[in-house]
């Protein structure tokens, strides 16, 4: 079949009636236009057929014939292109292709149709209505489009704030699932349709195949890898799954929440020995001791004069039952689902293992990849170059990595695993749901007297949930008693999701406060600023009490009612304390070196600035590169840690280099002596808090410490409720940020931004959910598991208070967490402020919101 793509003449191979991407990525190699979804829901493998933006996953190739067919590799150089990179308009850059596609058609229709006059954002979102980004980079996406149209990038553009942006923009930015070596072979796993049984055989007959069961060979979840095959192409390889003949003992299975928290019905982890295969859903998994009782684990305590605490409630309820505020909330499980899937290209080569990963602890990976396969650390290369997210669910050997190794070590040959959307809406991770039982006392002063927090988390057959423990490190010194319950079931696993913990401790305690202020009879943000002795924050509540929309008209009797809510939160500073950057001059440029990924987070930008800055040239003079893991000790992307502990390394590595060219701090520029010094190379280690750390953990394989101090976030969300429909649209969302130095403002903004997004998604429709009967998990694709699109943005503005942390080297710790910790609850308040309904329940959905109201 003949068609002309990118104003060339092509001709393809569709036997098979293979869908338009299948062609456009695997036989013309243009791997910008992206399979996320497969179902029409995300946009991210939009192309053009006569100009008009069709997806790529639901047309079938044979539609091209004889037509024009424009990809985003043919879009090269257009305004809506640059506009993107030069207004942020990205993150991970998964979805930037099929953004950037949609948003050219959209361009040429509105210069038709209104020359170069600047479309609003509700124009704009109905034209980009169907695609999806993860990072929730929307508002750049606003900017980028509405600059584009108005002309604005037609003439010289300045450079773009995002080193990698002009990649990411243009399709070339090459990702895991992009790599498309010779010889390459696709896997896949053939997974459990039980949620309990013991696997007697497998057998597949001749087939090459890699079992990947646990130890004891019992499958605990429905979706459970089992074993894995490759084939030449993804469809031969769905057949050779279909296969393996898989004997299983059916075993019972624990499926109903409320009896595995009863600590009854049938058990998951049946010893000690079965009960370390748990997987983690939290940063730090089973740090904390506990006890198992059936199918509950807890409690896990981090309380405070704990029978002090309850002694005072049980007191209050009794003297004073108007100064006690009691609830019971519950949040459901929410899915991290990053476009770009778990995905694992690996090959060996005379000894040694090469993998293309797409994760967020590159370094990490090779060291257990060496542990795990037995061989020597030095002859492990993975790369993660450009990573499509993660948001904490793509840490360490998860199945797709072992699967590949194991089959390119059994083939012989290249093995590529990429998990589809079902399995990735599986098997992917989750934040774990929870039922959070809350009680808190006032005393007679209006000071917070006691507060207990009992948090039971959902996370399926992981454990290790911190929900109630973060509760410890808010609103002052009074007594708390914080007690966390992993409850157990026969379910997919959890995993850390940005803040674990966090934004559903929030939903639980900021709720509970603003009910407080309202029974004092308090300001909720004067009452905050009361109980809450952080100096960042205060200056946050100030700002944030002087909004026009705090101060203004809301409520209402009508059917459309405005609210305004607030909530407060904090989290740990966390670092890598061994961080090292290595640099290399290179035909008169510094190449920066350091095994750090990039989601899309700016580790690239921030690493590359903080040379060029501390060696006083031009950002021209100096290059990043990361995603390596045989270069310099680089820190995970996880716990917001990666922009504290590159920039010091990079500042000190900088310093070395100035002395090994012989410059001095009065030296100005270098370029001179950078254009002799070809071949200089230095490494930089990241220097000491003043303060020191609270706690290291684990500093020679891998490393974190917990610094000292920690970052704040006060939010201010404004919503319209409609109140015959039980809908809610966000209308504004203020967002105060406390986290030192802002090293990249243009993409800590976007990442704060797509913080908040995230949050009102968790707030507002994010559910998973599973079959109370099978344990099969009903929300595997995008239109059953919804995330925010661009339509339901509200208008985010985020200020950065820039004090506190000048004893942190560099002077600014990570945000990416921080961001999105209070939204959810803030929303909520915003709610109970607009109908006089307190959400107990999370999402809150409009059949819950109309219950609320009816009663």
């Amino acid at each position: 079949m003949e068609f002309e793509v990118n104003g060339v003449p092509c001709a393809v191979d569709v036997d098979g009636d293979p869908a338009a991407v299948e062609v456009v990525r695997e036989q013309l190699g243009l791997t910008g236009t992206k399979l996320v979804c497969a179902g029409g829901v995300c946009g991210a493998c939009t192309i053009q057929v006569d100009g008009e933006p069709r997806v790529a996953c639901l047309t079938p190739a044979v539609r091209l014939g004889g037509r024009r067919v424009t990809t985003v590799e043919g879009l090269a150089g257009h305004p809506v292109g640059r506009a993107f990179a030069g207004e942020d308009a990205l993150q991970c850059g998964y979805c930037t292709p099929g953004f950037v596609v949609g948003a050219a058609a959209f361009f040429e229709r509105w210069r038709a149709a209104h020359g170069r006059r600047r479309p609003g954002r509700e124009e704009i979102a109905e034209a980009l209505a169907g695609h999806l980004c993860r990072c929730g980079a929307y508002e750049g996406i606003f900017r980028a489009v509405a600059a584009a149209c108005a002309g604005d990038y037609e003439g010289e553009a300045p450079a773009p704030p995002r080193t990698e942006a002009p990649e990411k923009v243009d399709g070339s930015a090459r990702y895991t699932t992009d790599h498309r070596p010779e010889g390459l072979l696709e896997g896949v796993i053939v997974r459990s349709p039980h949620a309990h049984a013991y696997v007697r055989s497998l057998e597949a007959g001749d087939l090459p195949l890699v079992p990947l069961l646990p130890p004891d060979g019992v499958v605990r979840y429905v979706g459970q890898p089992v074993a894995a095959v490759a084939a030449a192409d993804r469809a031969s390889a769905r057949a050779a799954a279909e296969r393996v003949r898989v004997e299983y003992e059916v075993l019972p299975a624990a499926l109903d929440t409320g009896r595995s928290r009863a600590g009854e019905g049938p058990v998951v982890y049946g010893d000690k020995a079965a009960r370390k295969l748990a997987p983690g859903s939290g940063e730090a998994p089973q740090l904390t001791p506990a006890r198992w009782r059936g199918n509950r684990r807890g409690p896990s305590a981090m309380s405070k004069r704990p029978a002090t605490a309850v002694r005072r409630i049980t007191e209050a309820r009794r003297s004073s039952p108007e100064r006690v505020v009691e609830g019971l909330f519950t949040t459901a499980a929410q899915t991290h689902t990053p476009l770009e899937p778990h995905a694992c290209l690996a090959r060996w080569d005379e000894g040694t293992l090469h993998l293309e990963v797409s994760t967020q602890s590159v370094r990490e990976v090779a060291v257990q990849a060496a542990e795990r396969f037995g061989v020597p650390l030095e002859r492990v290369v993975a790369r993660a170059v450009h990573v499509g997210g993660g948001f904490g669910c793509k840490m360490g050997l998860t199945s797709d990595v072992v699967a590949a190794v194991e089959l390119a070590r059994l083939h012989g040959a290249p093995v590529r695993v990429v998990l589809d959307r079902d399995e990735e809406l599986t098997d992917g991770g989750y934040r774990p749901g929870s039922r959070i039982r809350l009680a808190m006392a006032a005393d007679s002063a209006g000071g917070l007297s006691a507060l207990a927090m009992d948090a039971d988390s959902d996370g399926g057959v992981s454990v290790g949930g911190t929900v109630a423990a973060l509760a410890r490190f808010m609103y002052g010194k009074a007594p708390r008693r914080l007690r966390d319950f992993d409850t157990v079931t026969h379910r997919p696993p959890g995993a850390p999701f940005r803040g674990p913990g966090g934004p559903t401790m929030c939903w639980a305690l900021e709720q509970a406060v603003d009910e407080m202020a309202h029974r004092l009879g308090e300001d909720p943000i004067a009452l905050r600023r009361r109980w809450d002795g952080n100096p960042k924050r205060h200056a946050l509540y100030d700002l944030a009490a002087a909004l026009p929309a705090w101060s203004g008209t809301r409520g209402g009797t009508g059917r459309f009612r405005r609210g305004v809510g607030v909530a407060a939160a904090n989290w740990l500073y966390f670092l890598d304390p061994v961080t090292e950057v290595e640099l290399t001059v290179e035909d008169g440029i510094v190449v920066a070196r350091c095994a750090v990924q990039d989601m899309g987070t700016g580790s690239r930008t921030v690493l590359r600035r903080a040379v060029a800055e501390g060696l006083g040239v031009p950002l021209e003079r100096v290059r990043a590169e990361v995603g390596h893991s045989d270069t310099a000790h680089g820190p995970t992307s996880g716990g917001s840690r990666t922009t504290p502990s590159i920039v010091p390394a990079g500042a000190d590595a900088a310093a070395r280099l100035r002395a090994a060219l012989g410059a001095g701090d009065g030296d100005g520029d270098l370029g001179t002596r950078l254009d002799g010094a070809n071949g200089v190379r230095v490494t930089g280690r990241r220097t000491r808090d003043r303060r020191g750390y609270v706690t290291p953990f684990n500093l020679t394989a891998g490393g974190v410490a917990i610094g000292r101090g920690f970052t704040g976030s006060v939010q201010v969300a404004e919503v319209e409720v409609d109140t015959r429909l039980g809908r809610i649209r966000p209308l504004r969302v203020w967002s105060g940020i406390a986290a030192g130095r802002i090293h990249e403002e243009r993409l800590a903004r976007s990442q704060c931004e797509g913080a908040v997004i995230q949050g009102v998604g968790y707030a507002l429709f994010e559910e998973r959910r599973t079959d109370p009967a099978t344990g099969r998990v009903l929300t595997d694709n995008l239109e059953d598991y919804r995330i925010p699109g661009i339509a339901d943005t509200p208008e985010i503005t985020v200020h950065f208070h820039q004090e506190g942390f000048e004893h942190v080297p560099g002077g600014g710790v990570g945000l990416g967490e921080i961001a999105t910790l209070p939204t959810a609850a803030a929303l909520a308040n915003a709610v109970h402020d607009a109908t006089g309904r307190r959400p107990y329940d999370m999402p809150i959905r409009p059949d819950r919101l109309l219950e609320g109201l009816a009663t």
